[in-house]
């Protein structure tokens, strides 16, 4: 019995140096940006879909207005997303747009991810 919790913890071990090495050795730091959990799910909504409005969002991502706000306005300010207000039938609608840095940063950013995935396989 302690001999397999040994084990396992070496093997535990040897995947962490693994991550760890593969982090090293990809050229690119983690882009702490879009790492957090819910600009992840709004980058990656918007790399699938040409334009997606606040509601359509905020529905995907089982959020709240105040938070889906704060974190696609950080992702605005980085100028990985575009927000374009309009009025449709005198309601507003907000609509959000990957640019193109936003699509360099989260491809990079799948790279990393896919190194270290790789890196951690046995």
């Amino acid at each position: 019995m302690a001999r397999s919790v040994s084990n396992r913890q070496s093997a535990g071990s040897s995947r962490q140096s693994a991550v760890k090495e593969a982090a090293e050795k990809t050229p690119l730091s983690l882009d702490r940006l879009i790492h957090e959990r819910l600009r992840l799910g709004i980058v990656s909504s918007l790399a699938v879909n040409e334009r997606l409005t606040f509601n359509e969002l905020k529905r995907l991502l089982q959020t709240t207005d105040g938070n889906l706000s704060v974190h696609a306005r950080k992702l605005e300010e980085a100028a990985y997303i575009t927000c374009d207000k309009t009025f449709e039938d005198r309601m507003p609608r907000t609509e959000y747009r990957l640019t193109a840095a936003g699509r360099r940063a989260f491809d990079k950013y799948l790279a990393h991810m896919e190194a270290i995935i790789a890196a951690a396989k046995p």
